[in-house]
């Protein structure tokens, strides 16, 4: 198994983790998938409070050494008693002791940075968490958090990342790969429109490059995220042969001329990323932020 170091923490990663967003309309084949994933040698699993898929990880990582659990905290939890209960609402969830990354789902400007961290850090002084990490920060929010914190070093941060959504190239993953920040890289096919027909093009060049390694587009389009150095991909899991497919992604490696070929593709396939249409909308709505806390802490409740 070929895996990934997380931030400067020494915590070995299988080189892509399985994404849990979405997941919950078939659960018994879902914990199937993610089962199937484990066995295969994936030990990384990312899910949310917001996601409402916690109890379904706790299912699928049941009896299950050394697996490597994140989840997130969402935004409108953020004061520091609601960091604190929303962590205990995903322990008692996920039915474990710690969570190995306890990450900021969103960036929240109506909460001050500090006093979320100050909880972060209770949390990791507590043994509740291990690890803190971020997702859908930019480099200056980057910056703000890490400066909030006193004892610990953010770990990671979550973004959208694939072949068509390049938006943390180039400033963020300078950002990262100089401060050992690790981008864990969620929707890295793009939600599927990554073999939309209108991308006929990058589709052929993915499968021709795959012929040559013995390997699906699929694999291929993974693997160049792998190659991007200090990025780790999250793909969703919701049927067991996907994730075996997902799986040989890993340890191998695409040839200097495939990475430069498919950069090239840059230009003409760019799309837009999820948090590219919804932080202005949560920046400048406050109740965005809260209608979306809200949808998450009924599919909670549904949980517990």
């Amino acid at each position: 198994m070929a895996y990934a170091q997380l931030g400067k923490t020494g915590e070995k990663l299988s080189e892509i983790g399985l994404g849990t967003w979405q997941l919950g309309s078939n659960e018994p084949r879902e914990v199937e998938a993610l089962s199937a994933g484990f066995d295969s040698g994936i030990n990384f699993v990312d899910t949310a409070e917001m996601y409402g898929t916690e109890t379904l990880v706790a299912k699928a990582i049941s009896g299950k050494d050394g697996m490597f659990v994140a989840s997130k905290v969402s935004p409108t939890h953020f004061h520091y008693d609601d960091v604190i209960s929303a962590c205990d609402g995903s322990l008692r969830r996920l039915g474990i002791k710690h969570i190995d990354l306890y990450q900021l789902h969103w960036p929240n400007r109506s909460v001050p940075i500090g006093e979320t961290m100050r909880a972060m850090e209770k949390l990791v002084e507590d043994g509740k968490i291990r690890y803190i990490g971020v997702s859908n920060f930019s480099v200056v929010e980057m910056r703000a958090a890490q400066a909030a914190l006193k004892r610990n070093e953010l770990v990671s941060n979550q973004v959208e990342y694939s072949l068509l959504v390049r938006d943390p190239e180039p400033d963020l993953t300078k950002y990262c790969r100089r401060e050992r920040i690790s981008i864990i890289a969620y929707s890295p096919l793009s939600r599927g429109h990554l073999f939309d027909p209108r991308y006929s093009k990058l589709i052929e060049f993915l499968a021709e490059t795959g012929r040559k390694h013995g390997k699906t587009a699929t694999q291929v389009a993974i693997n160049w995220l792998i190659c991007k150095g200090n990025v780790i991909p999250i793909p969703r899991a919701s049927r067991k042969e996907h994730v075996l497919e997902l799986s040989g992604a890993m340890g191998w490696r695409l040839a200097k001329e495939e990475m430069l070929a498919l950069d090239s593709f840059l230009s003409s396939f760019r799309r837009r990323s999820l948090a590219s249409v919804t932080k202005p909308a949560m920046n400048s709505h406050p109740f965005v932020t809260h209608a979306l806390t809200w949808l998450s802490s009924l599919r909670s409740k549904k949980e517990d």
